[in-house]
């Protein structure tokens, strides 16, 4: 495998999620022909993963593999991942990260074992007290932030102005947006509406001008509109609100696609618009924006859909590398100690 000072060398998890080890080669060797930087530590069975790289010869000059035939399970706990996967693809891969060896690791894996493998051997960021799942969405507008997308199913309204700042720092490094603004997800707009954590947070948060542009309560509704950068939630709504999202786009397209095959004019009329619906669909299509980040942790550590298909693990592949070139960790750390000087 060759290396060089440019290129940007990242570990995967060649056994996790639904289509492994076929679709993380597949997708790295998509990601490779986009970006000729990328290196890859491959880790997962040999006897399945060097076929693959007869089939994507690419790879074969900047890759290596590491053999094992142990991963974890779909359904296998945290608790027990953390004691028995010690030799799993997955853990192996995170190693990589923790060592130095790697700048960035990708799974499709088991999530719940995949945070709590990455906390205790990537550590926390200073300031930090739980790593969340961030990832951006389309909106009308642009695209917009959102975070925790399931990682912590019950948080307190300290956790919720932690994600608020790391929320900032993503949609600042990954979408580029100079001062992003900020909304708590909420059951309404008014000031009296949501549980005790989302009220103590937003108090906290005005508090906070310094280090936020914080807009106050967010509704479901918003999400999709581009009304702010930053929408932060707990795990549990978060997750809900994703798997709802991604639902109804998938749904919508199904509606679309038998529209438009209906019938001899309407297939005419696709014909007549498929260049303007096209590129409107290519906006929403959930596989360019695969590949959420463990955010809060000491490492980068992108998380791809345990379904995705090659060309999203591919997308996941470009996250971790763009992260790679970016020191979030530090300004992360930067603006926590702004908001714990603003809030005493």
């Amino acid at each position: 495998m060759t290396k060089s000072s440019k290129h940007i060398l990242l570990s995967l998890d060649a056994m996790g999620g639904d289509k492994g080890p076929d679709m993380v080669i597949e997708g790295a060797s998509i990601a490779l022909r986009e970006n000729p930087n990328l290196r890859f530590l491959v880790y997962g069975d040999e006897r399945k993963i060097k076929p693959l790289f007869k089939k994507y010869p690419t790879l074969e000059n900047v890759a290596q593999i590491f053999h094992t035939t142990e991963k974890v399970n779909s359904h296998d706990k945290p608790s027990v991942a953390l004691r028995q996967s010690r030799n799993s693809s997955m853990r192996l891969a995170i190693n990589a990260v923790s060592t130095g060896l790697a700048q960035g690791v990708v799974s499709a894996g088991n999530t719940g074992a995949y945070m709590a493998m990455g906390k205790i051997f990537l550590k926390m960021i200073d300031g930090i007290d739980r790593p969340a799942i961030v990832s951006p969405f389309p909106t009308k507008t642009k695209p917009c932030v959102m975070l925790d997308l399931g990682a912590n199913v019950v948080c307190d309204e300290h956790h919720l102005c932690q994600f608020a700042v790391m929320g900032k720092v993503y949609a600042q490094e990954f979408l580029d947006i100079k001062n992003p603004t900020v909304g708590l997800l909420n059951v309404g707009e008014e000031e009296q509406k949501g549980n005790d954590a989302i009220q103590n947070a937003a108090q906290l948060l005005k508090k906070a001008k310094k280090t936020l542009r914080f807009e106050g309560f967010v509704e479901g509704n918003d999400i999709t509109t581009g009304k702010v950068d930053v929408i932060v939630t707990d795990g549990f709504t978060g997750n809900v609100a994703l798997k709802a999202i991604e639902g109804v786009i998938g749904f919508t397209m199904g509606i679309l696609k038998s529209v438009f095959t209906s019938s001899i004019f309407s297939k005419i009329g696709y014909l007549l618009a498929m260049r303007a619906f096209k590129r409107h669909t290519a906006q929403i299509n959930p596989k360019k924006y695969n590949g959420a980040m463990l955010i809060g942790l000491r490492g980068i550590a992108i998380k791809s859909h345990g379904g995705a298909d090659a060309v999203a693990f591919s997308n996941a592949i470009h996250a971790a590398a763009k992260f790679a070139s970016h020191d979030m960790n530090k300004k992360i750390e930067k603006n926590i100690a702004q908001l714990h000087k603003e809030l005493g």
